[in-house]
């Protein structure tokens, strides 16, 4: 190893650039990256290496499975620069997301201020607009937690499903849904027909995801309840432990009208 250049170990390298260990031998089980070896067998990280976890981060942050990603970087690998442009395009479309969704929040406050009530449509703008969902984020934040859940080869699958590659309707369906869930929470009843509706729709979009399987609906559920556990995550959730119980609450009543 030249003098001039530096190497870190995987502790090292996964403090500097925010990933697990876990992260680290994963990526290197897939091949997606091959640490250099000391003479005494440790793994170590240089610069080809970084620059190769560099481009798997950035890519996972555009939401890429990591089979599609295996594909990309396989041998030669993508330059540098082409990856750096992508997240600098994905950065300005946040930064001018949040600019507008500051821009929707004041106004919503300056109606309910003069004494305006917000319509469904209103919450499904805001909560389409002003809610957390840019793909960096939300790995940083379920990354960690579906990696005790799930299996490397589960989180793949999910991710090459049909309907993953929907996410536009996927998200708009869900906007609607957490709206119309808002709206129907002042009024505190569950059991009302048009929670009861709500609540068959809102079961029959969690099928879209498990596709029936008991086994995945519990892993996402416990999933979601781990993210809504940490304080720092729930803040940037569109979801929250109230909107659950209430869901809850409105599938017990559909059910229990139909025996």
């Amino acid at each position: 190893m030249g003098a001039t250049l530096r190497y870190f170990n995987p502790v090292e390298i996964a403090r500097r650039l925010g990933v697990s260990i876990k992260a680290l031998r994963l990526y290197e089980a897939r091949g997606l990256v091959r640490p250099l070896r000391t003479q005494a067998g440790w793994r170590a990280y240089g610069p080809e290496q970084i620059l190769r976890l560099h481009q798997i981060q950035a890519l996972k942050g555009l939401g890429l499975s990591l089979a599609r990603i295996g594909e990309l970087i396989s041998g030669k690998g993508l330059a540098l620069d082409p990856i750096l442009a992508l997240q600098e395009q994905a950065l300005a479309g946040h930064r001018d997301r949040i600019d507008s969704a500051l821009s929707l929040l004041r106004a919503a406050r300056r109606r309910l201020a003069a004494g305006e009530t917000l319509s469904i449509d209103d919450l499904t703008t805001l909560t389409k607009e002003t809610t957390m969902t840019d793909a960096e984020t939300w790995h940083d934040i379920f990354d960690p937690i579906a990696a005790k859940h799930f299996t490397a080869d589960e989180t793949d699958a999910l991710k090459e499903r049909p309907m993953a590659w929907d996410q536009a309707r996927i998200a708009a369906e869900w906007d609607a849904l957490i709206a119309e869930c808002t709206a129907l929470m002042a009024t505190g009843d569950a059991a009302s027909p048009q929670a009861m509706d709500l609540a068959g729709r809102w079961m029959a979009q969690v099928a879209k995801f498990t596709q029936g399987d008991p086994t995945l609906f519990a892993k996402v559920g416990a999933m979601w309840g781990e993210a809504m556990a940490d304080p720092a995550a729930a803040a940037k959730l569109p979801l929250n432990p109230e909107m659950f119980a209430f869901i809850g609450r409105a599938e017990a009543a559909r059910r229990a009208k139909a025996d």
